[in-house]
């Protein structure tokens, strides 16, 4: 069964934006970001290991150190900021939790950018796409991964933490994993990570209550419009493009299929899935040498042929090739995870 991650503790002190930080005698306005160094200093936030002005071209800001991330933000809401130096570093033990035993970190952090508006947002990523930049504008509301680092901006606490987490399981794979992953199995997990919840200073990463995914599950199962398994595992997001329903359709199966993975019959597929996983790490798969090529080198873009073939030829490897009875027990299993799913 999947785990809940217990995450790192933080401490939420209640101020509104506009109070006032005392340094040195000299009342700091908390919306500055010598006001917001002050704060967040004052309540010593076990995963900030330190906080400092980030000058830049967007807006007054700070950048944040943790253990494993580097976060440069604009964003100074101190109820919603306080809670990102604890929020990536939960994640980044979730992203450990998928492989059987831990990793050993990079000394090099992972860098997150977190603006305050979309403004902020499209000004940076015109200039750090550069020729991409049209494609990555049309993001209506999110964020993306790409040159080693998250471009996030704030779109609502709840919001923000979920496409921060999705975008960060993309970062971590890059960073860590030999292989890139084929497109089911890297948007699967990320959206395993979408779902998060804040108690008494921990967050727990809950996949079996991300809404949107089971949400648009029970849609696609209700209308019929359920990819074939084996098809599944050969599409990438940019072949059904065209299609809100298949969009729809290719998220949410690629989130219960690795939950089908994790969890279906106690976990009995999950040493599989393990084993599956570590091979992409350790760069293990028996692929031909030029998906190999592709599989290792991230600057190749992702082509449709290497995603149809490697996709397919895992699955088959480590999970099983008996298409029939799969596509039989998964769509049980989809079926069981949406029952208590009910439409507005």
């Amino acid at each position: 069964m999947l785990k809940k991650s217990v995450l790192v503790s933080t401490t939420i002190v209640c101020c509104m934006l506009g109070c006032m930080q005392q340094k040195s005698g000299v009342r700091q306005p908390i919306d500055t970001p010598e006001g917001m160094i002050d704060y967040l200093q004052s309540i010593n936030l076990p995963t900030l290991k330190s906080v400092k002005v980030w000058e830049n071209d967007y807006g007054p800001g700070l950048k944040l150190t943790t253990a494993h991330y580097e976060i440069f933000t604009t964003l100074l809401e101190p109820l919603m900021l306080n809670q990102v130096p604890g929020f990536v570093e939960s994640a980044y033990q979730g992203y450990q939790g998928q492989l059987p035993k831990p990793i050993d970190s990079s000394p090099v952090k992972l860098t997150v950018y977190l603006f305050a508006n979309r403004k902020q947002w499209e000004e940076f990523t015109k200039e750090f796409t550069g020729p991409q930049a049209d494609l990555y504008l049309k993001i209506k509301k999110g964020a993306y991964y790409l040159n080693g680092a998250c471009v996030n901006y704030n779109i609502g606490r709840q919001a923000t933490f979920s496409v921060l987490g999705h975008e960060g399981w993309h970062q971590f794979n890059s960073r860590y994993f030999k292989y890139r992953l084929p497109s089911w199995l890297d948007e699967g997990i990320a959206m395993l990570f979408e779902n998060s919840r804040y108690d008494k200073g921990l967050f727990y990463f809950e996949p079996a209550y991300n809404l949107q995914r089971l949400g648009a599950l029970k849609a696609t199962l209700t209308k019929q419009k359920m990819i074939p398994l084996k098809k599944l595992l050969t599409l990438n997001p940019g072949e059904v493009v065209g299609s809100d329903d298949d969009v729809m359709a290719f998220y949410c199966q690629s989130y219960a299929l690795v939950r089908f993975l994790r969890e279906e019959g106690y976990g009995k597929r999950l040493p599989d899935y393990h084993q599956l996983l570590t091979g992409g790490l350790k760069g293990q798969w028996q692929l031909s040498q030029e998906n190999r090529k592709t599989a290792i080198d991230r600057r190749i873009p992702l082509t449709v042929n290497w995603n149809r073939l490697v996709g397919l030829q895992l699955f088959k490897q480590f999970i099983g090739d008996d298409f029939r009875k799969l596509e039989k027990e998964y769509t049980v299993f989809c079926r069981k995870i949406v029952y208590h799913v009910h439409f507005k």
